[in-house]
């Protein structure tokens, strides 16, 4: 499966609302990094990665699919005629 199909796939209810509320992280910290007023350097560094957070918990998040993409056998390793 290749990003363009992880993408496409259904996404399961608890990504869903993962994803929503790391699009709430990312655009709290855009809108504090963007800020016309000046602020603590501080505040700065934590909206900045609150801002990453927010960003990297969105797209995996969106990356998360229902079906599996390779079966697996009983034991939980490989698919079902593998020997390892």
């Amino acid at each position: 499966m290749n990003i363009v199909e992880r993408i496409q796939a259904p996404t399961p209810k608890f990504f869903i609302k993962l994803r929503n509320i790391s699009l709430v992280f990312a655009t709290l910290g855009a809108s504090i990094l963007a800020a016309p007023v000046a602020l603590p350097a501080i505040v700065l560094k934590i909206a900045s990665y609150i801002a990453v957070a927010g960003g990297v918990g969105t797209a995996v998040s969106q990356t998360a699919t229902t079906a599996d993409s390779e079966p697996v056998n009983n034991n939980g390793y490989g698919s079902p005629g593998s020997k390892w």
